[in-house]
């Protein structure tokens, strides 16, 4: 009887203790095998007596097919022993969750790295498995620049930094942006230590300004300028690059103190200004492309890389006031001459209208010196006429070149503008861009005409035509103009008066000079009567044989009335 009690108790013991067992694996995580899979769910034995069944999907990863097959041993949470069906409810998310949290706690603890699989989107962020547990990406945290397109990081494991862990709850937050950015520090402090200049690097252009792009070279930033992407003009980086552009640049200046990078693309292609004077001798014309129009010319590209500037003083014979790009648009193909090449200043002077004939040469060559044409007066100048002529270009009648008679000023006012006129050719200057014309050369000279027939020393009859108080202008019988100083109007003194005289009263005098330059004839009243006094003397006597002046000059005076009466 006492050993039967014995068994009883040993019994009961075992039996608690089993129990016991059984009961304590509820809420935890088992090895349990897998038996069969059927209908995607797999039925597993992990020693209770009744299987469970799990979802074959809750063992693949996020967007993988699971592998799973009969006899595999798995890990599953034992959430009760028993359902309604009497089966044990198992879940192999639970028991990677689990386990993750456990490794998660860990690594947040000791500010550890975790990889995850971002594998959806939600509303301010994304969703990431960190194998098995679930945790918030928030959108801020996902890159260092903002993100266009999720897609290539989907389903991709990726490093994550733990931002966050509240178990109770079941929130992780995690942060992509904050490894990078460790990563971008590493990478910047290894960059600047070697970093030298004329070192090539591969970098993506992370912005663009007016100046230049700024291209992220791996956690340090360099400056490309606008000026050194190519060769070729370039007028904003938009035109070569765009942002999120992968680009191959060169080192070109590196300060450490300030850790500023200038870099440059155009220095990895050949420089196409090397050999530029022999490529491009001065003289010979070339076919190029406007680029750029500025208040002083225009440049043209003649190849990539290589612009001249084409002076707005260069650009027309003719258009001499005219803003450039009213002669020539951007990206007009035109035709230019090479003037000069300093391919140490890297210039190239171009001439546009070099490559037209020039009007001045084919005007002398048409029209010589001594050609009367005819043309419009295009403007009235305190110098002259500016008159039209063939070619588009202008001519000059100077004011001395209008009338032979008429002072300038006066002839001038008898023209205007528009006027058509007949002008002789007097000279073509091509290098000064000169012609100069004339009016009154269609017609000969009366002074020429009447100085050819005028001696010095005559005497001629001349009508007074204006009394100054420096003598009297009078006028010849060939029209011709001469002048009577005060001093020549007599041979005594106290005749020797301007106002004694009338204008239209004839008077006899000595021509004492022609001066073909200023056009005017000397005379002289008091020559001629001092010439009839030597004559007169010569003729009838002399005061030495006792006659007086008086009347040696009545007698000549005589003389002559006596022989004007026969000639009459």
């Amino acid at each position: 009887m006492a050993t039967s009690n014995v068994l009883i108790e040993d019994f009961e013991a075992l039996l608690e203790e089993s129990f016991g067992q059984v009961t304590s694996i509820e809420g935890s995580v088992v090895k349990g095998t897998i038996v069969s899979i059927e209908n995607d769910m797999a039925l597993i034995d992990v020693g209770l007596k009744s299987e469970g069944r799990v979802a074959v999907k809750e063992f693949a990863s996020p967007g993988q097919k699971s592998e799973l097959k009969p006899g595999d041993i798995v890990e599953v949470y034992v959430e009760r022993l028993e359902d309604r069906n009497g089966e044990a409810m198992l879940s192999r998310d639970k028991a990677r969750r689990e386990e993750a949290w456990a490794q998660l706690e860990g690594a947040f603890n000791g500010n550890e790295r975790v990889t995850g699989v971002i594998f959806s989107r939600v509303k301010g962020g994304f969703t990431v498995d960190l194998s098995g547990a679930v945790a918030f990406l928030p959108g801020s945290q996902v890159d260092i620049r903002p993100v266009r397109d999720i897609g290539p990081l989907l389903g991709t494991p990726q490093p994550f930094q733990i931002l966050k862990m509240d178990r109770r709850r079941g929130n992780i937050v995690v942060s992509r942006r904050a490894v990078l950015e460790e990563s971008r520090a590493e990478a910047r402090s290894e960059l600047v230590a070697s970093l030298k200049e004329g070192m090539v690097l591969s970098g993506v252009v992370k912005n663009i300004t007016d100046y230049g792009a700024f291209v992220d070279l791996g956690g340090v930033d360099g400056l490309l300028h606008v000026t050194d992407i190519a060769w070729r003009r370039i007028n904003h980086p938009t035109e070569a690059l765009q942002i999120g552009q992968t680009v191959k640049v060169q080192v070109i200046r590196f300060n450490s103190e300030t850790q500023r990078i200038s870099l440059g693309m155009k220095q990895l292609e050949a420089d196409p200004w090397e050999g530029v004077d022999v490529k491009y001798p001065v003289g010979t014309k070339f076919t190029g492309r406007v680029t750029n129009i500025t208040d002083y010319g225009a440049f043209v590209e003649l190849e990539p890389g290589i612009e001249g500037l084409v002076h707005v003083s260069e650009m027309s014979w003719t258009k001499k006031n005219v803003h450039p790009g009213k002669i020539v648009s951007t990206s007009q193909e035109v035709e230019v001459m090479i003037l000069d090449v300093d391919p140490n200043k890297r210039r190239i002077s171009l001439g546009l209208k070099q490559c037209m004939g020039n009007p001045w040469d084919e005007f002398a060559s048409k029209y010589p010196t001594g050609t009367e044409i005819e043309g419009e007066v295009k403007n009235i100048t305190e110098f002259g006429l500016l008159v039209g002529l063939p070619g588009d270009i202008d001519g000059m009648v100077h004011l001395s070149d209008i009338d032979w008679e008429t002072p300038g000023e006066e002839a001038i006012q008898s023209f205007k503008k528009g006027d058509m006129v007949k002008i002789k050719v007097l000279d073509v200057d091509t290098d000064k861009e000169r012609i100069s014309l004339g009016i009154k050369q269609l017609t000969s000279d009366p002074f020429a005409s009447g100085a050819a027939s005028l001696k010095k020393g005559v005497v001629v009859t001349c009508t007074v035509t204006q009394i100054t108080e420096g003598g009297i202008e009078v006028q010849l019988s060939d029209g011709m103009t001469g002048f009577i100083r005060k001093s020549d109007l007599s041979r005594e003194r106290s005749e020797q008066r301007p106002e004694r005289f009338a204008v239209g009263e004839k008077v006899d005098a000595k021509v004492t000079n022609i001066d073909a330059k200023s056009r005017k004839v000397t005379l002289s009243i008091k020559a001629r009567e001092t010439a009839e006094e030597k004559q007169a003397m010569a003729e009838y006597g002399s005061s030495d044989s006792g006659a007086s002046l008086g009347e040696i000059l009545g007698a000549a005076l005589r003389q002559g009335e006596q022989a004007a009466k026969t000639d009459d």
